[in-house]
């Protein structure tokens, strides 16, 4: 397979909250039957954000993906932020995340905010890998900060037990030698899901100003059983398409890594192909939905592992509120 885009992920950070909330905590805080949160969401633990915000969390993990890419502030020619949620309104998260990073304001280096929700990351690591040039964009970093414990209603059992708060970052440089990059990336829009998985409350549609704060309105919601139904129909189009002008079908890459949506979610997706043991990398458990953030962590997490190693193709694929569809295969 030939590389398209040619790029090397040197480095990757991450940062997770220090409050680490076990699926028993919750299910006692909020009268949840016992057992209840793991049988459904598949989540035993997840991380919520407590005294830090969005902005400190990417921070954080920028300066540790650039600390093990040995690179410093100064090489930067580009700041990606794919997060979906963020400290403010205005300005973009991006310029949030940057300002937090230690000796930033020495350094005047452009940012970007993406928001394609869930599959985020994918967004842009498919544009950083066509702006890197090795003359204007040598280094770039692709930031995925999530703070989604902030946005849920308690009184939703099928959220509060599934969402978990995360920060990952992901140095890529420009490489010369085209053996490492990006082989593929395509997403699609299906608007018939436009309004399945929405926060109706804080935008133009329904603000503030007019509309008080309310746990329903201004809280995550989701048809389940809707987006499974999209999921299931149009996976299986999308990933024919994808693979369709490449020598190689889904089951020939060498790693699968999708969005951690959900314990039904993964297991419908894994329905779907007739995948081989080990090939489809999951971390739901341990971490739950953090959003944009899924994905790179599950990248990091495998790469410091051990288990993806140089030469391994990869492909990075999920759903995503819209209802959207992404897919990103890359060679490590």
């Amino acid at each position: 397979m030939n590389v398209r885009k040619a790029f090397k992920i040197v480095g990757t950070g991450a940062y997770l909250p220090l409050n680490k909330v076990a699926s028993k905590t919750l299910e006692n805080k909020y009268n949840i039957p016992a057992g209840w949160s793991e049988k459904n969401s598949g989540v035993v633990e997840r991380f919520h954000a407590e005294h830090i915000s969005g902005g400190e969390m990417g921070a954080d993990a920028v300066e540790n993906a650039l600390q093990n890419a040995n690179l410093e502030l100064k090489d930067i020619d580009l700041l990606i932020s794919t997060s979906a949620t963020f400290d403010y309104p205005l300005p973009n998260q991006a310029v949030s995340i940057k300002a937090a990073i230690k000796g930033s304001e020495a350094y005047d280096f452009p940012v970007l905010s993406v928001n394609s929700t869930c599959t985020g990351f994918i967004s842009g690591l498919e544009i950083a890998a066509n702006l890197l040039d090795g003359q204007q964009y040598r280094t770039i970093v692709i930031v995925s900060a999530e703070i989604s414990s902030k946005g849920i209603n308690p009184d939703n059992w099928e959220t509060i037990s599934l969402f978990g708060d995360a920060a990952v970052a992901a140095v890529i440089t420009y490489d010369p030698s085209g053996k490492s990059g990006l082989i593929k990336a395509a997403a699609r829009t299906y608007s018939e899901g436009a309004h399945q998985a929405i926060i109706k409350g804080g935008g133009n549609a329904y603000p503030i100003k007019d509309h008080a704060y309310d746990k329903v309105l201004h809280s995550f919601n989701m048809s389940g059983f809707s987006l499974l139904k999209l999921a299931k129909k149009y996976i299986p189009q999308f990933m024919e398409s994808f693979f369709s002008e490449l020598p190689i079908g889904i089951l020939n890459a060498d790693y699968i890594l999708p969005h951690q949506a959900s314990k039904t979610g993964l297991a419908v997706f894994k329905n779907l192909f007739p995948f081989k043991e080990g090939q489809v990398l999951e971390n739901l458990s341990k971490n739950g939905n953090c959003i944009s953030a899924s994905i790179p962590l599950l990248l990091h997490e495998s790469l410091v592992s051990g288990n993806i190693k140089n030469g391994n193709s990869c492909l990075l694929c999920g759903t995503s509120a819209g209802f959207s569809i992404a897919g990103a295969l890359i060679k490590i």
